[in-house]
């Protein structure tokens, strides 16, 4: 198992952050954040999430990215690297990819499957009721297209950083932003008038999507809002997953982590909101505000149903919706396994091609169990968040809602306050740059983000009711 590997590095700026933003722009920008933005009316949750972005987002990535790079090591290891007493924050943050992965890939066999709907032509068919739950709760064609994906995720991990990963990321982020942006064109010009004889247009829900309305608006609500905001944070910029420790570490020295940051930032945002602009607009016109409430199926429940609706359009749009949204999904489970790999590599001194192996046997294991947990495994427990779910949901919720705010209040802590933000500053820094934002990133770490998190994980935990 011994292996002399030395660690690869991106080729340079454009490659690292092509694949952070790849990893970044997934299904919680094009399918979560749209949701959420639906959810609470647009503008208000747009708004939340922007300054979020732009202070919370922003200190938390450059810090996981400085501390891979300082370190040149996986999360597993960087931690106790950084300080010894926070090396069981490295245990944590390598546990969160292990479980993502598996239902990733399980969600990514979904998009598989309506991509190929749209491609032979039976995007009629992906819109019928219960077509959605008829395909999941099925046992063979949900492992099928499980595999599928996995395979791919697999493959291209094995191929390694630069002919893998930072190859695919150079490919799929300019095709997958400019199909985002023609799609969030095409959806500004749809008009429909229902059956009750009112007409709505894409201006109309892009005015609902961007315009926040205060009306009504409470404390509670807003707090409700912003919580959703900060944990819409974590799928939208791969924190707390140990992945931009990963890609961190990746970073060559003379690279510009500054300007690095920036434009990851840049990208990632400018998705999220391309994405509920791709979405929002195109619901609200076929469906109203009725149809923007679906929650998390809307992507595969609402958004098939507006392409039917569209006509024969419809089926060209459906297709390029779910073949960008396949990209998306590939390049984030690709960053996801690369994390466990580099554990995997740093702990077991294992080669690539074996730690690639092994983790996609770990994840073809539970991905299973994660197909069946719709028909054979079928079972309901309600959460302490007070939702209701399956086996996909509870790991969910225990990467995402438990885990993640723990690994990211630690990493604040250790940063913060056991080290100190120079810490992080000088190594992002350390080829003499402007750091802009230092003060904002020091009140961040040290006293903002811990406090915010720790109201996401007592919310997350039951603890209190917004």
């Amino acid at each position: 198992m011994e292996s002399k590997e030395k660690r690869s590095t991106f080729s340079g700026s454009v490659g690292f952050v092509l694949a952070a933003a790849g990893s970044a722009v997934g299904l919680g920008n094009i399918w979560r954040f749209p949701y959420l933005a639906a959810k609470h009316g647009g503008g208000v949750c747009l708004l939340c999430y922007l300054v979020l972005a732009l202070t919370f987002g922003f200190a938390l990535l450059t810090t996981e990215i400085a501390i891979g790079r300082k370190t040149g090591k996986s999360p597993l290891t960087a931690y106790g690297a950084m300080h010894e007493k926070f090396h069981w924050v490295g245990a944590l943050a390598c546990l969160v990819p292990t479980l993502i992965l598996p239902y990733y890939c399980v969600i990514g066999g979904w998009v598989l499957r309506y991509l190929a709907a749209f491609l032979t032509g039976a995007g009629v068919s992906a819109a019928a009721d219960g077509y959605f739950t008829g395909f999941i709760t099925g046992l063979g064609s949900p492992i099928f297209w499980f595999l599928l994906f996995l395979a791919a995720t697999v493959f291209v991990v094995y191929k390694g950083v630069n002919k893998g990963i930072e190859k695919l990321s150079r490919i799929l982020m300019p095709i997958l932003l400019l199909m985002i942006i023609a799609i969030a064109c095409f959806s500004l010009t749809l008009q429909h008038t229902d059956a009750a004889g009112v007409t709505r247009t894409g201006l109309q829900g892009m005015r609902v999507y961007m315009i926040p309305d205060f009306s009504g608006m409470t404390l509670g609500r807003f707090l409700v809002v912003l919580m959703d905001a900060l944990g819409q944070l974590f799928y939208s910029v791969s924190v707390a997953m140990g992945i931009m420790i990963t890609y961190g570490s990746y970073v060559r020295k003379e690279t510009n982590l500054v300007r690095a940051v920036n434009q990851i930032e840049i990208f990632d945002t400018l998705v999220a909101f391309l994405a509920g602009l791709m979405i929002v607009p195109a619901v609200y016109t076929f469906m109203g505000m009725e149809g923007m409430s679906a929650g998390p199926s809307l992507m595969f429940i609402s958004l098939p149903k507006v392409f039917d609706a569209m006509g024969r359009v419809g089926a060209a749009v459906g297709m390029v919706f779910f073949l960008m949204v396949a990209f998306a999904a590939l390049t984030s489970s690709v960053s996801i396994m690369e994390a466990v790999v580099s554990c995997a590599q740093d702990r077991l001194h294992a080669s690539r091609a074996r730690a690639t192996l092994g983790v996609g046997a770990m994840a073809l294991l539970i991905g299973l169990i994660v197909c069946l947990g719709y028909n054979v495994l079928y079972f309901e427990l309600r959460l302490p968040n007070d939702s209701v779910g399956q086996i996909l949901d509870v790991l969910d919720y225990v990467s995402n809602y438990v885990l993640m705010p723990v690994v990211s209040a630690a990493t604040c802590l250790m940063v913060g306050w056991a080290l100190g933000p120079r810490s992080t500053i000088e190594e992002i820094t350390r080829n003499g740059e402007r750091f802009g934002r230092e003060k904002l990133y020091v009140a961040m770490v040290k006293v903002i983000a811990p406090v915010l998190l720790l109201f996401l994980l007592l919310q997350s935990l039951g603890v209190f009711r917004l």
